[in-house]
């Protein structure tokens, strides 16, 4: 079905019932003048610009892609696609795709072979690995590469180099996620899965506004809506979204004040005892702790805090304490706001106090922001070992080192996995002076951009960028590596509900492009690192290889890959758990009452959820040592930057439904490039009548980092909160700084003590109009 997905992102309701299948219907779109006849082949792959893992198949014509369908079959989205997805695949044949390397000569990027650019790298990784050791090195990867490139990765990383500097961008989207799940089951892994729509009687939305960061999931729950016996929602979200509006209870919480607003919630369900006792005796620990902290956060104290009315807090938890199928979903209205950790955690403890876990419409998704973020942290590409495996357990550190034929010694475990924060402090202060950064653009992306700029630019560090533009981040490279796209290699990738898709080359890469797989693989090769018996390290050659690696690194674990294989995958995607007990995979984790947490197994001793310091495998035993599922409990701190006179309002930052990330693919397309082309601010009525500012004009917003403009959208935020969306950076920009667009010259160093999280949704800021605009 071929429609206007920007005028109609949802697209057509196909209304269904409770207990019902979600009615197929598949979208299409195609070059103009093109039909499905002219179509060479559909080769199948899955969605790239968003974190749903929508099912897809690309046209091919003439070795050229030109067009995209939904796979009606796919469990994720039955036949569905994303408006970014409908016309995302044009990024591929952008004029301006790298197609060569490029280094750095006399301060300027020049074109050179691979040889060249590649021997740059491999000899200075060796000078430094004998001057200053594994630390001096680190990278800094994507949520949008394969499986097999994160794994292969993390093997080169933590095992031939043995740094403990390798993280990724989902730092800044889906760290929390994990942390959370790992505080309450011991280990990563999402409970839920999407089919839990099709069966829930109250979905609730933490911080996830779905209708335009997984607008397919959002058509899903609006055909729900529009059938009979429609689901209950509640949202929380200071913005009046396309969620907010669909809402049967809305709450508009003051940014920063999240775990309050949650304290408050439970303190109602265990209050009025909509609490499943039987479920708690059985399967969980710490009620008690958790039960006596919430006491002290009645709903009139919450609304305090969070300015909202008490009597809306009692109504979210009297429809939340009524549910009888409680469907929860979070993403980064609380992942990457104060208190990030713990307020999720919360959310997974309102489930279990209710017993709604592991059956129908009874779950948590503790969502990603991006399509592979699932991997990274399988694979242990994110600050985790490989596998979900435990850095303090020595008997998992023991049987990687066996798995990967290494001594024990190679693989740091001394501390944590350094998180991408602080690798870049580690950059900053000089420790580290290679970073390789991968398929993404901090120059962007992170928060306090003129110091990621004055580090990313320092003459010491030597920046590796492998992308397939010339990103901000690539323009300050020391070395540019081209990478093939989407569509253009072949691997794997997982979604947020634990569903494998495989993706299969459709087209070659432009010019003398590589997939990134084949880079790492020949840095390994160049550098030639070797496993214990002298044979190359890695020993896989090709993506398939790789995977059957990667399927023996999972085994045993909870992500466990064994049963699957690609020519299982070329039949459906399937989600892990799969393997000899569950060939078919896994619809839902602990539906048994049981969980991963388990001393031995499990991912993680946890934290204490306001200092983030760590507990011990004695005192996790202590705590838990039958591996039941944790209620964790957390007093609520006020944020560190609080508004104030000179900046009265709060800044929060996040995405529109036409651009993803920092627009590197969308915003070379031009139906989603024309939909949203430049970034505006967002605020009440009320406030922009007190700042005297209408629909349109250009206003400046300040922190004490720096200044945005941006044109003024009024609408039905909360008064005293200003949204901006993150996309924009400087490459296309008229603007000869650049620098007065992008959201992140204004967020504040900070994150979360546990996740490690940056914070993007708590600075303090001021708006006016901007000068000479009158």
């Amino acid at each position: 079905m071929r429609r206007d997905a920007i005028a109609d992102p949802w697209g057509a309701r196909t209304p269904y019932g409770p207990g019902q299948s979600w009615p197929v219907r598949v979208d299409s779109q195609l070059a103009d003048g093109l039909t499905e006849d002219d179509v060479g082949r559909w080769v199948p792959t899955a969605a790239v610009l968003h974190s749903n893992g929508d099912g897809l198949e690309l046209a091919v014509k003439d070795g050229r892609l030109v067009g995209v369908r939904g796979r009606a079959a796919d469990r994720v989205n039955h036949g569905r696609v994303d408006p970014k997805d409908l016309y995302g695949w044009q990024a591929n044949a952008s004029p301006d795709r790298l197609t060569t390397p490029l280094v750095r000569r006399d301060g300027r990027l020049v074109e050179a072979s691979w040889d060249e650019a590649m021997g740059l790298v491999a000899g200075r990784s060796r000078a430094l690995l004998d001057e200053r050791g594994p630390s001096s090195i680190g990278f800094y990867t994507s949520g949008q590469l394969f499986c097999e490139e994160y794994y292969t990765l993390a093997a080169i990383a933590h095992g031939a180099i043995g740094t403990n500097h390798l993280d990724g961008n989902t730092r800044l989207c889906t760290a929390t996620a994990a942390a959370a799940l790992k505080e309450t089951f011991g280990c990563d892994g999402q409970p839920g899965s999407y089919t839990d729509v099709d069966h829930a009687d109250v979905i609730a939305l933490y911080g996830h506004n779905v209708a335009e960061t997984q607008s397919v999931l959002w058509s899903r729950m609006l055909d729900r809506l529009a059938g009979p016996n429609p689901p209950s929602l509640l949202c929380v979200d200071p913005r009046d979204t396309p969620v907010a509006r669909a809402a049967t209870v809305h709450l508009a919480p003051l940014p920063g004040t999240n775990l309050a607003l949650m304290n408050a919630l439970l303190h109602e369900i265990i209050a009025r005892d909509w609490v499943d006792h039987d479920y708690l005796d059985r399967c969980t620990v710490g009620f008690d702790q958790l039960a006596a902290l919430v006491a002290d956060y009645p709903p009139e104290r919450a609304a305090e805090i969070c300015r909202i009315p008490a009597a809306r807090i009692r109504e979210a938890a009297a429809l939340l304490g009524g549910a009888q199928r409680l469907l929860s979903t979070v993403l980064q209205g609380f992942y990457q706001a104060h208190q990030a950790t713990a307020a999720a955690v919360q959310v997974n403890n309102i489930n279990l106090v209710r017993g709604m876990l592991g059956r129908p419409g009874r779950g948590v998704l503790q969502m990603n922001g991006q399509p592979t973020a699932e991997n990274t942290r399988e694979c242990g590409a994110d600050g985790d070992l490989t596998g979900f495996r435990n850095w303090a357990n020595d008997a998992h550190v023991t049987e990687l080192a066996d798995l990967w034929n290494l001594e024990v010694k190679q693989i740091p475990h001394y501390a944590p996995p350094t998180h991408a924060m602080q690798i870049f402090r580690y950059a900053e202060n000089g420790s580290l002076r290679l970073l390789w950064v991968s398929a993404t653009n901090p120059a962007v992306s992170l928060p306090d951009l003129a110091r990621i700029r004055s580090i990313l630019s320092q003459d010491r560090l030597f920046l590796v960028v492998q992308d397939v533009f010339l990103t901000e981040t690539a323009e300050l490279a020391d070395v540019v590596l081209p990478a093939a796209m989407w569509g253009e290699k072949t691997g794997v990738f997982t979604n947020a509900d634990r569903t494998v898709h495989l993706s299969e080359k459709a087209v070659d890469p432009p010019g003398q492009a590589r997939p990134d797989l084949d880079i790492f693989l020949d840095y390994a090769r160049r550098m030639d690192f070797r496993d214990r018996d002298g044979q190359p390290f890695p020993p896989w050659h090709d993506a398939e290889t790789a995977f059957e690696a990667w399927k023996r690194a999972s085994a045993g674990r909870p992500c466990d890959y064994t049963g699957l294989s690609y020519g299982k995958l070329r039949q459906r995607a399937i989600q892990w758990p799969c393997d000899a007990e569950h060939p078919d995979g896994t619809e839902r984790l602990y539906a048994d009452g049981k969980f991963f947490a388990q001393p031995g197994y499990c991912e993680d001793y946890g934290r204490d959820l306001v200092t983030g310091g760590p507990a011990d495998q004695n005192e996790y035993r202590a705590f838990n040592p039958d591996g039941k599922a944790m209620l964790k409990a957390a007093e609520y701190l006020p944020p560190r930057e609080m508004p104030s006179a000179e900046h009265p309002f709060a800044l929060i930052t996040g995405r529109t439904i036409y651009q993803f990330h920092t627009r590197t693919k969308t915003g070379r397309v031009p139906e989603l490039r024309d939909a949203a082309p430049e970034v505006w601010v967002e605020m009440s009525e009320q406030d922009a009548k007190a700042h005297d500012l209408s629909e349109g004009d250009l206003a400046e917003i300040t922190t004490p980092r720096g200044a945005v403009r941006a044109r003024v959208r009024i609408r039905g935020i909360r008064d005293g909160v200003l949204f901006l969306p993150f996309h924009y950076g400087y490459w296309d920009t008229d603007d000869p700084s650049g620098r007065h667009r992008a959201a992140n010259e204004l967020t504040i160093t900070d994150w979360d003590p546990v996740s490690k999280q940056p914070l993007f949704k708590t600075a303090a800021a001021a708006i006016r109009r901007a000068e000479g605009t009158r």
